[in-house]
């Protein structure tokens, strides 16, 4: 079995950084794991480790796709465990990095067969089907007929999971559910220890998260979704096109808002997301959590965060 390490955590809470210098001082490679970073040309919003952060340190599954392609976690899946075995190949350690809590969950399950990879021309036509109100809720209506247990698990209106749901049952004549369920049984191909970055107070993150907006704004974001949009790359119906800070700008583009209100659409949706990716790993990853805030909020000194982190993975070099 694979031994590996990974540092989690919601956006903004500097996973970079210390994942750099965790990796230099492990004898680590580093595994995004990211479903927007491995997106090429989406660099800005999707917050990548620079060309020299990524000298000092290989990086694996970063701009291995372009943005109007289908990639599934089945496929992360696929990937990571590919990587990780050429990493452990030459004697050094996969450490996973990102704050997408399903593709690590993906990693670290039991080798049972998963579920089928998307056919384009169903997913098409189902996503035509979904182009009004009225066809998003008889998608979901025939969702909960033939797979109640996903359509408990799902929102009506998030469409690509549920036409996932819908493409696999399709395909096969079985549910989603099915091949969750399958998916957890068997030994886990890889064994990872994983760190959670977290904060006591919220207000810290938040005031973070609001930081990296501001800095992503000035860098380009906007001069980025829109060359991505212009050359067709990047759609509003893709699953690139809902990444958080690409979806809020299309509104922008078109003239339908200010950049300021985009801005704080932004913020406000960056916010909501590492809400939800802090109750992942709570609930699903068994992490260890390490608080890079002390209780009354101020940040605790950047070395003693990586003295614990090292400590907590195993690091004793």
């Amino acid at each position: 079995m694979i031994s590996a390490l990974a540092i989690t955590g919601p956006t903004a809470s500097g996973k970079t950084r210390l994942s750099l210098d965790v990796a230099r001082s492990f004898g680590c490679e580093i595994i995004s794991c990211d479903s927007m970073q491995i997106y090429r040309g989406m660099d800005i919003g999707t917050a990548k480790a620079t060309a020299s952060e990524r000298a000092l340190v290989p990086h694996h599954l970063i701009d291995i796709v372009d943005p109007n392609e289908a990639y599934s976690a089945e496929n992360y899946r696929e990937d990571a465990l590919r990587a990780a075995r050429d990493i452990t190949s030459r004697g050094r350690i996969p450490l996973f990095v990102g704050g997408t809590g399903l593709y690590l969950d993906t990693v670290a399950r039991g080798t049972s067969p998963l579920s089928p990879p998307s056919d384009p021309e169903l997913s098409a036509r189902l996503l035509r089907e979904a182009s009004d109100s009225a066809g998003r809720q008889e998608l979901y209506r025939r969702l909960a007929a033939v797979d109640p247990q996903s359509a408990s698990k799902t929102h009506p209106n998030n469409v690509r999971r549920v036409i996932r749901a819908l493409e696999i049952y399709e395909l096969t004549g079985r549910t989603k559910t099915y091949f969750d369920e399958l998916s957890r049984e068997g030994e886990p191909d890889i064994d990872v220890t994983t760190v959670c970055l977290d904060f006591h107070n919220r207000e810290t993150l938040y005031k973070r998260i609001d930081a990296r907006v501001d800095m992503m704004i000035e860098d380009g974001l906007v001069a980025e979704v829109s060359r991505l949009s212009e050359c067709g790359l990047l759609t509003e119906d893709s699953t690139a096109g809902g990444a958080i800070g690409y979806k809020e700008l299309f509104g922008y583009l078109r003239g339908e808002c200010t950049l300021e209100s985009a801005r704080e659409s932004i913020k406000l949706a960056s916010r909501r997301y590492a809400k939800r990716q802090l109750t992942w790993f709570r609930n699903k990853t068994g992490a260890a959590t390490l608080f890079l805030d002390r209780e009354d909020g101020a940040m605790r000194d950047y070395f003693d965060i990586l003295a614990e982190a090292r400590e907590m993975l195993g690091c004793k070099t």
